[in-house]
């Protein structure tokens, strides 16, 4: 395994507050110099994110032998929406890039993006979202969430990991079919240099420092706050069990009519013919199905609760150790 060591150095901007950056950021809480801001916000809807996590300006050297680049995000607020602007490069130690399975460098982006400060619900059951490339949430070292892949099959098992035709949506993580090259925060990078989380974000997860507890790792594009892998046993009380809360997706019994079940060829890299390889379920997007309640989140892999930012509770959206890993769809609106 790699061993690198990540050589932080914090560059605090004149503009910012004594209040300790870190621990707004690590301890997940709202910044109190921001609820005058809270309380001034006239939200139309039940919903308000006003004053949380809309104080946070870093600038971190990661020196990961991948990376070797500061990692810059600053979020802020003009009352109305939540700021991003950043460079996408990750906060903490990833994979080797490139790979034998992902020949891409992680570069720097262009991240300025908006998010209402008074998200709403306007799809009962969720608007599909996040297409190959998009972003449909961003961590908040800028980071994108972007859970699907460019990776299709045919009805005949010819596949390809990028810029490919067929009916078959091939799943970055769930299986060992396809290799996508992804790391140990269940990241890769796309060929514009975008390092992507498909799931959970370990290590950044280890950088907020509460790895056993309700975390916020970012935003979602209508607004509404993600969590990661914890939530209380009870949604609605917060000195309730926490735990880790369960996707309600299952594999289906039988496959779709005309699935294939043996890979007869793949292109991409690494690619070439691979004939009579199985294919198990679980390496399609197309393989899982949703059944209300058999977990604790919903279609969008979110629920209503309370959550320590948000006491009197709101809608949120979870990364899952599971599939769907992270919502492919979206309540709010955007």
């Amino acid at each position: 395994m790699k061993k690198t060591t990540l050589l932080i150095t914090i560059i605090t901007q004149i503009f910012i507050s004594s209040c300790s950056k870190d621990e707004n950021i690590n301890n997940g809480n709202s910044n109190n110099e921001n609820s005058q801001e809270e309380n001034d916000i006239n939200c139309s809807g039940d919903y308000t994110t006003a004053g949380v996590l809309v104080n946070i300006n870093e600038e971190i050297y990661n020196n990961d032998e991948s990376v070797n680049n500061y990692s810059r995000y600053n979020w802020s607020s003009d009352g109305v929406d939540r700021i991003l602007n950043g460079n996408g490069i990750p906060n903490h130690e990833v994979g080797t890039f490139p790979n034998n399975h992902n020949p891409n460098t992680i570069s720097e982006q262009s991240v300025n993006k908006t998010f209402s400060l008074c998200p709403i619900i306007v799809y009962e059951n969720g608007l599909e979202a996040g297409s190959p490339g998009s972003a449909i949430a961003y961590a908040l070292n800028s980071v994108k969430f972007d859970p699907a892949t460019a990776g299709r099959c045919n009805d005949d098992g010819e596949c390809c990991l990028a810029q490919c035709q067929g009916n078959w949506n091939i799943e970055a993580l769930g299986h060992d079919t396809f290799n996508f090259g992804d790391d140990m925060n269940h990241a890769h990078v796309q060929p514009n240099g975008a390092y992507h989380y498909h799931g959970m974000p370990e290590l950044l997860m280890n950088f907020l420092g509460d790895n056993e507890g309700m975390t916020i790792v970012g935003w979602a594009s209508d607004g509404f706050p993600i969590y990661a892998r914890y939530g209380y046993s009870n949604a609605n009380d917060s000195t309730s069990e926490v735990l880790v809360l369960q996707p309600s997706y299952r594999l289906k019994s039988q496959p779709d009519n005309n699935r294939p079940a043996i890979l007869t060829a793949i292109a991409g890299p690494g690619g070439g013919n691979n004939p009579n390889t199985p294919i198990p379920m679980g390496a399609f997007t197309q393989d899982y199905e949703y059944v209300e309640g058999i977990g604790d989140l919903d279609q969008c892999n979110g629920r209503f609760g309370v959550t320590p930012e948000f006491p009197d509770g709101i809608y949120y959206y979870v990364v899952t150790d599971d599939f769907p890993f992270f919502t492919r769809c979206l309540k709010g609106d955007v």
